[in-house]
């Protein structure tokens, strides 16, 4: 965790609906956390286009980071539809709302000390930058994963951009849906090269 932030610093957003609520505070913060697991916690945040490679290199990278000793987990789009947000479609406002409780969960991990890796197509800039401003400065990495819309399409392993450009799949980001690509990601990566070099990018930015 970054400094010795607790889960209130750096928390932004809307105010709960619940009233005569207090945050609790232990006794442990994120200096102790880091000096216990032996590594700063990061939230890595992977979005691009559906088939640019995010949880291929996201789990990649998981396994690399694994190897060194280094606590990490990958949360992917798909597997938190099945449990935590399967009430959630892909209509514009059921894309916030995903991003928003997986942000939420993803500053719970890395409050906890740990390394948090995403796959999420993500494609609000206002909600990317709406998790970012959860996270302690420094806490939050955001990937780019800027595979070309034609390799994505090439690659199209779930069939979803034949049933998109069909009719059959409404509000498909990059074909009927907006893809707001990232201004300033503090990494961008190509899948169409090799997987361990970007693997490697990642791994050489986190410096773990």
């Amino acid at each position: 965790m970054a400094d010795g932030a607790s889960l209130a610093d750096g928390a932004g957003g809307v105010e709960p609906v619940s009233a005569n609520i207090v945050r609790a505070e232990g006794h442990i913060d994120g200096a102790d956390r880091a000096k216990n697991f032996g590594h700063p916690s990061r939230t890595v945040w992977f979005t691009g286009l559906s088939g640019s490679g995010k949880s291929t290199l996201a789990f990649a990278v998981e396994k690399a980071l694994i190897e060194k000793g280094v606590a990490a987990y990958v949360l992917d789009g798909d597997n938190v539809r099945f449990g935590l947000n399967r009430d959630l479609g892909f209509a514009p406002e059921d894309r916030t709302e995903n991003i928003r409780r997986i942000g939420e969960v993803c500053r719970l991990f890395q409050d906890a000390g740990l390394i948090v890796l995403t796959a999420f197509v993500s494609p609000y800039v206002a909600d990317r930058d709406a998790v970012r401003a959860l996270h302690p400065p420094g806490a939050f990495v955001e990937v780019f994963v800027d595979t070309p819309l034609e390799v994505c399409e090439a690659r199209d392993v779930k069939g979803l951009y034949a049933k998109a450009r069909a009719g059959e799949i409404p509000e498909f980001t990059g074909i009927s849906a907006p893809y707001e690509p990232p201004v300033d990601p503090e990494i961008r990566v190509d899948t169409s090269n090799p997987i361990d070099e970007c693997v490697a990018q990642v791994i050489a930015h986190l410096n773990l």
